[in-house]
């Protein structure tokens, strides 16, 4: 029964695939096999640590918290810097701030630090710093020899 589901929804991807090119390039980057990270101390991969990137993004709350901890960054000690990125971890910030920091620590590109989206308030405020210095520029130009 179980395996009669398993073919029914591979047949359904197959078909979807086949018809819109985007969803199969899709499935080909979720099916993306990750080179795991092993613990310093003891050279173990972490039984929780994706094996795609599929597998990256339905890792839950407590799943990252577990591999912080693991590959000691949640618990900061000596073998923290250790890693290739070390990452300052928190516990108390969101799910996809979490998933991020993961990310960025074992490597994928993508999960850098975001950047910060200005309001539209900041936007025309620094237009109209940029008018104004235009301005200046243009009067002491024009006034140079007097």
């Amino acid at each position: 029964m179980q395996d009669q589901a398993h073919s029914q929804a591979a047949m359904l991807g197959e078909r979807r695939s086949a018809i819109n090119p985007a969803f199969k390039k899709k499935l080909e980057q979720m099916a993306l096999p990750l080179a795991p990270l092993v613990q310093l101390t003891t050279g173990e991969i972490h039984p929780a640590f994706p094996g795609t990137l599929l597998n990256f993004w339905l890792l839950t709350d407590a799943e990252l918290e577990e591999l912080a901890h693991f590959y000691h960054q949640r618990t900061p000690c000596r073998y923290t810097l250790h890693y290739p990125c070390p990452i300052n971890w928190s516990s108390n910030v969101s799910l996809e701030e979490k998933r991020r920091k993961i990310g960025r620590f074992i490597g994928l590109r993508g999960c850098e630090s975001p950047l910060r989206i200005r309001t539209e308030a900041e936007l025309m405020e620094e237009a109209r710093r940029a008018r104004l210095a235009d301005e200046e520029e243009m009067w002491k130009r024009k006034l140079r020899w007097y």
